[in-house]
């Protein structure tokens, strides 16, 4: 009989949740950047306890359960109040996406406890590298979810952590290996004390100080320069209801509203947040898009709104193609980016003749059956800048940002985060903005319905904010960057390399240790 199943097995699922829940208070707005430290800690002191592969299994399934349970619950709010769907049927979807979610750690768990030996350093190591590419793989499978990754801690508002340094050679996944790293060499120390084996303190402390080193070392080089002269950007905050944005009877209010808010804005580039204009372009009257280009022209630099474009079916009776936008008004030729990275199930219908009739019959989500944009944009020449769009989700993924970075001197988020009201969703997906403009080596503007609109600095630093769920300006200064991160040439294939390179030779090590002939 397996350990977990005779021997504790109850206490240590238990531990591992709580640690996988706990690990939430690292991230934003919470910001207990070294609480990784003992949670994977943790997770790694039973995995190296666990007599059997299914133990394992176990055990980091059952962190997943309490990181994500705990850590995306807000998705729960644009599922039920937003979304119209019965509190039943959001429990059974939100289950379901944990569910999927924790099969990650538990494979890692399960790929070290196959192939090394319980108490072992082989083990150790072999958790290090396992754990860091699950957490790419998450975010890579089947469209990606890299929300929560243990990288995204150690970048706070004001400052990063040390091993934040990592991020522009490896990006957050870099990031998250170090983490990994010195919480398994803190279990390489308890490890060593519980044997009086008094040489694993200062290993384990050596592990720990070269990781902090290094990051804090690299973190001091400056991989990118300025580039042209500093620019005034108007970043602009609705502040529009959710239940108000998509109805009708608010449409007129909702276009003079920002054609106020533009003609206020003090900046040389305005930015209005997603979907702003919940209609399609040529259903937007032509006054008010001239008043927009009227606006930019005006302070010699342009005007950026989301709204939603459309184009006819690529196949006879098939439907039309509705692509949420940011189109640029002003000075330079109007120029339109579209969403190439969809949310699944809220933008896209995977599969769609199998999942089609519930995302019609069950959820209330307008425009959920869109089209994706090209995967490589150019970005906006606007304002005497290089200027690359992506919208709300499309900034977890840092490969494909970094794919246009050389190109760009800053980046532009627009997000509506108001499908998920006042919970820590917006906050968490602050702190992932940060971490971009820190791999990347280039400022990121967020310009949101409802908050956090954010201008972020070059080196992953928050410069400046708006009060969350206000109707408000941000103005702020901001210079374009130029040269590339190590991470912008790079993207994951230097850390998922790295990581698959020692979980191979520590596993081939195992191997032969245990069939020495």
């Amino acid at each position: 009989m397996s350990s977990t199943a005779g021997n504790g097995g109850a206490w240590r699922v238990l531990l591992a949740f709580a640690a996988g829940a706990l690990t939430v208070f690292s991230y934003a707005p919470f910001h207990l950047a070294l609480l990784p430290f003992a949670t994977l800690a943790a997770l790694f002191w039973l995995w190296q306890r666990a007599s059997s592969p299914r133990d394992a299994v176990l055990t980091g399934f059952a962190f997943g359960m309490g990181l994500f349970g705990v850590g995306i619950s807000w998705i729960s709010v644009a599922l039920e109040t937003f979304g119209g769907v019965p509190p039943v049927v959001a429990f059974l979807g939100m289950l379901g996406l944990v569910i999927y979610l924790s099969l990650f750690p538990a494979l890692a768990g399960w790929t070290v406890a196959r192939f090394t030996q319980p108490e072992t350093t082989a083990r150790l190591v072999a958790g290090v590298a396992a754990w860091t590419l699950a957490e790419w793989l998450r975010g890579y499978l089947f469209t990606g979810f890299g929300w929560l990754a243990v990288g995204y801690a150690q970048v706070l508002p004001n400052y990063a952590m040390p091993l934040g340094g990592f991020a522009p050679i490896g990006g957050v996944y870099l990031v998250s290996f170090a983490v990994a790293a010195c919480a398994a060499a803190f279990v390489y120390i308890s490890n060593g004390l519980t044997v009086e084996r008094w040489r694993a303190i200062p290993i384990g402390l050596a592990v720990v100080a070269l990781f902090f080193g290094v990051g804090s070392a690299v973190g001091r080089i400056a991989w990118t320069t300025e580039e042209g002269a500093p620019l005034a950007v108007s970043l602009v905050q609705g502040n529009v209801a959710q239940h108000e944005k998509f109805d009708p009877a608010y449409r007129t209010r909702n276009f003079e509203m920002y054609q106020r808010l533009v003609r206020s804005a003090q900046g040389r580039l305005v930015v209005l947040p997603e979907s702003a204009f919940t209609v399609f372009l040529d259903e937007v009257p032509v006054d008010v898009l001239q008043s927009l280009e009227a606006s930019g022209r005006e302070r010699n630099g342009d005007v950026l709104v989301g709204m939603f474009t459309i184009e006819a079916p690529l196949v006879e009776n098939g439907d039309p193609r509705i692509y949420n936008s940011v189109l640029s008004l002003g000075m330079a030729e109007p120029q339109l980016y579209r969403k190439h990275h969809l949310v699944p199930f809220g933008e896209a219908i995977p599969l769609k003749s199998v999942f089609g009739w519930f995302i019609n019959a069950v959820l209330n989500i307008p425009l959920a059956d869109q089209a994706s944009g090209p995967a490589r944009q150019r970005p906006f020449a606007v304002a005497g800048q290089r200027v690359a769009v992506n919208i709300c989700y499309e900034d977890v993924f840092g490969a494909e940002l970094a794919s246009v970075a050389s190109d760009a001197t800053l980046f532009v988020n627009v997000t509506n985060d108001a499908w998920y009201g006042r919970s820590i969703g917006a906050l968490q997906h602050n702190q992932i903005a940060q971490v971009r403009a820190l791999e990347l080596g280039r400022p990121m503007l967020r310009a949101t319905n409802t908050g956090i609109t954010s201008a972020i600095g070059h080196d992953g630093m928050v410069l400046a904010q708006l009060p969350w769920f206000t109707q408000a300006i941000l103005d702020v200064e901001i210079t374009g960057r130029q040269g590339e991160t190590p991470y912008v040439r790079w993207r994951d294939a230097f850390v998922v390399g790295f990581a698959g390179l020692v979980l191979i030779v520590v596993l081939a090590h195992s191997r032969r240790r245990r069939n020495p002939d």
